[in-house]
């Protein structure tokens, strides 16, 4: 569990690293590290957490595109997140 949500905060600081333009510059998926345990693991998400994922909810199809997060992004856990969360589930 924790070297999943070690390659995830990996990717997702890599991803953000080699981001550009200016979708990149609204979306910041290492903010969205504190939810590694709800989506990777499918643990209850934190407040926190459900704080992220709502400032980061314009970004959800944009990350669901890129390869290096979609399966997580598109996962059953993230999606569990998202409905526990009271964030509906986007249509990409």
């Amino acid at each position: 569990m924790a070297k999943a949500v070690a390659v995830l905060v990996a990717l997702l600081l890599v991803a953000l690293a080699g981001a550009g333009g200016a979708a990149a510059q609204q979306c910041d998926a290492a903010g969205l590290a504190v939810c590694a345990p709800a989506i990777v693991g499918g643990a209850a998400p934190t407040g926190a957490c459900c704080s992220s994922l709502r400032a980061q909810q314009g970004c959800f199809c944009q990350y669901a595109r890129n390869p290096a997060y979609s399966r997580y992004i598109n996962s059953p856990a993230a999606r569990g997140a998202l409905t526990a969360c009271g964030i509906a589930i986007p249509r990409c």
